[in-house]
């Protein structure tokens, strides 16, 4: 009589021989993208992509790790967002960055904000023309005037952390973005843009200071990074799966680990940028605000880094009057996050 362990464990064997498409008995991440086309992969298989990638990044996974992957998956109440997510290398690998002893206090000037003299804070910034574009002038001088609520802050980036949230081509190009119909390219333009400014910041940053990114599940061709970034980030980088709004979510997917490491380490600043602002960002920061809020940590959202549908620019009756871009930096403030228009990273 064949039991049940022994029927699910020869449904992923088999799994795993289509997979595995040179038949070496190792799972890379290229076969497994190449392979999850091929059979068609969609929303459905979008969260078993992610955590096979996950744990593909620093290495194949071979057969046996493979059928005991798909074994804790079955029997977790939550599948591959759950306790399986611990084999992670977020769990068992530090980069030397992160074995490193405590960095002594930063000085006062470098590990807090310095205002600069008031001013026009966003003055020839690209997302202005593209509100004023596409939204019209009204909408783009309430954002402007949005960002100059603020003050633009200077940081030392040995006192920092970065986490983009969300850099991929489903929003950009992707499922995500065809998902919104006619009038998607206009709708995301906002999204482009800010994540080209990650990428300007990162071509500076990325090696010099701790930068971790999200990823939200994806079908096959979507889940990848944005074009922008891929020719900037590592293709061993690893990253945080998200599958809500919360980078709390899973309790398991390394986020509360990596940022604790930070803090250790005396980085008293994580700064956020990605997409969307009024969604993924404003939940990931109250969020991590809230968690982190006895631990000496300043989250801070930078507006330059941060993408939202130009429908969330528009002032909506569903926010009192005002736009959703305003109604999320609104909320983030009361929540005790520090909203700048931009980081000058020194």
């Amino acid at each position: 009589m064949v039991s049940m362990h022994d029927s699910y464990n020869t449904s992923a064997n088999a799994l795993f021989d289509v997979l595995d498409l040179n038949q070496d008995g190792n799972l890379s991440r290229q076969e497994l993208h190449a392979a999850a086309k091929r059979l068609g992969w969609h929303w459905h298989e979008a969260p078993i992509l992610a955590l096979l990638d996950l744990l593909a990044v620093k290495a194949p996974i071979p057969r046996n790790e493979f059928t005991g992957i798909m074994q804790q998956v079955k029997n977790d109440p939550m599948g591959p967002y759950g306790e399986v997510l611990l084999k992670s290398p977020h769990f068992f690998e530090r980069p030397p960055s992160e074995t490193a002893p405590p960095r002594p206090p930063a000085p006062d000037n470098a590990s807090h904000c310095r205002p600069r003299q008031p001013r026009d804070r966003i003055s020839g910034n690209d997302l202005l023309t593209l509100l004023n574009q596409y939204a019209g002038q009204a909408v783009a001088e309430d954002y402007r005037q949005l960002c100059n609520a603020f003050d633009v802050c200077s940081i030392d980036p040995a006192s920092a952390a970065l986490l983009i949230i969300d850099p991929q081509r489903s929003f950009t190009k992707g499922s995500w973005m065809q998902s919104i119909g006619d009038g998607a390219a206009q709708d995301v333009a906002p999204i482009v843009n800010a994540f080209n400014a990650c990428a300007d910041s990162l071509q500076r940053l990325y090696g010099r200071m701790e930068v971790m990114f999200t990823r939200c599940p994806f079908p096959p061709g979507s889940y990848g990074w944005d074009d922008s970034l891929t020719d900037i980030i590592h293709r061993q980088q690893l990253y945080f799966i998200k599958p809500g709004n919360s980078v709390l979510f899973p309790p398991f997917n390394g986020f509360r680990e990596w940022t604790a490491r930070c803090i250790a380490r005396g980085i008293d600043t994580l700064v956020l940028g990605g997409c969307t602002l009024n969604s993924c960002v404003r939940v990931s920061a109250i969020e991590a605000a809230a968690y982190f809020k006895n631990q000496d940590l300043r989250i801070l959202i930078d507006l330059s880094m941060c993408g939202a549908r130009l429908r969330n620019f528009m002032p909506s009756p569903s926010y009192g009057g005002i736009s959703g871009v305003a109604s999320a930096v609104r909320q983030m403030v009361a929540a005790g996050v520090q909203v700048v228009p931009q980081v000058e990273w020194q």
